[in-house]
């Protein structure tokens, strides 16, 4: 049954005040378009947990299951729930989802509408006007699937643009709220000065974060799951062992081999295509993230997130696979999907046995 028709169907029986909650729950909300990283890396001095945006919170409050899609369609979709700042994300058109406009994740979807990388992105709609405000119309991921189960890798060797560091290194200002941050994941960290002062600076805790994680090491990290039962977890600040990961994405797949072996294709088609891509090759891509979604049947990966995507210098080229030191403006991108690639091959192998 399509849209057009339940609707009027609900209506007739009285649903009007639900008309218009029916049409939202087929508009999925892509729940992790973000504008930029985790929110104790925001290059605003004055940021904190509250004040910004954490997309995979967002993932992990938004995904709701609609008991009218249940009722009229016998089948389960997610819906969107508002997180995080009020008016950044909203319902769109069927099968859209707009997000506030950023005018670098805007540049980055116009540029990659005839790129190779097209068929990897979330199609943009273009822009919409909202109260005065614009938001871009993105193209909904989790619209073909039932029941989804979403796990969000953020991709690279940080997390946070040089210019970020740079900036906070010219004018360190202690922050309590990333000592207590700091803490919380491992109370030794701080060091006795640290602990004197109950602060560190914003640099100490921008590359503290990226090493307690697989970030630094392996050019990736988890940084949720939600599966389809509508639980999720978000427990991954320390995974970085190979061991580790491959037990968390054990749990997400179910070790079912089918989809394993789906993820494992769509990889390698997305790494053959990065390299013959003209917006991967002049763009140093920060914060972004591998959108990994399965159902029984099918399984796809997209990559998301563009805000902190920008073109590298004229006088510079990177090859995304090399170390970074500041001024070369590598990201490691290359480095983190060769890493997911190696952890899915055994992955194939032990979901044979």
């Amino acid at each position: 049954m399509s849209v057009s028709r339940t609707i009027p169907k609900l209506r007739s029986l009285g649903y009007d005040e639900y008309s218009k909650s029916l049409q939202s729950s087929f508009d999925v909300a892509e729940l992790v378009y973000t504008e930029g990283s985790s929110t104790e890396l925001s290059s605003d001095e004055g940021d904190h947990e509250s004040q910004s945006f954490n997309h995979w919170r967002i993932v992990r409050n938004a995904l709701r299951w609609s008991p009218f899609v249940q009722t009229y369609k016998k089948r389960k979709y997610p819906w969107v729930q508002l997180a995080g700042h009020q008016g950044n994300f909203k319902s769109g058109t069927v099968g859209t989802i707009l997000k506030k406009s950023c005018g670098e994740e805007e540049k980055c979807f116009q540029k990659l509408i005839n790129d190779p990388l097209s068929e990897f992105v979330p199609k943009f709609r273009g822009k919409s006007i909202t109260n005065g405000e614009e938001f871009l119309e993105l193209e909904d991921l989790l619209a073909k699937f039932d029941c989804p189960s979403v796990m969000d890798m953020k991709i690279g060797l940080r997390t946070y643009l040089e210019d970020e560091l740079i900036k906070a290194r010219e004018k360190p200002k202690l922050r309590k709220d990333m000592f207590e941050k700091m803490i919380a994941v491992d109370p030794a960290e701080p060091n006795e000065e640290e602990r004197r002062l109950k602060a560190v600076t914003k640099p100490r805790y921008m590359v503290w974060r990226e090493t307690i994680s697989s970030t630094a090491t392996l050019g990736f990290r988890i940084d949720g799951i939600k599966f389809c039962d509508g639980t999720t977890s978000r427990d991954f600040k320390t995974t970085k062992s190979d061991t580790d990961i491959i037990k968390a994405i054990q749990k997400f797949t179910e070790n079912r081999h089918s989809i394993i072996v789906k993820y494992l294709e769509r990889l390698k088609n997305l790494r053959q295509t990065l390299v013959n891509s003209p917006f991967f090759l002049t763009h140093e891509i920060i914060g972004s993230s591998l959108l990994f979604v399965h159902d029984l049947n099918k399984a796809d990966v997209w990559m998301i997130d563009f805000a902190k995507t920008h073109p590298i210098p004229k006088n510079l080229t990177i090859t995304h696979s090399k170390d970074w030191m500041i001024g070369n403006h590598e990201d490691g991108y290359l480095i983190g999907v060769d890493n997911i690639i190696r952890i899915f091959t055994v992955l194939d192998g032990l979901s044979k046995l």
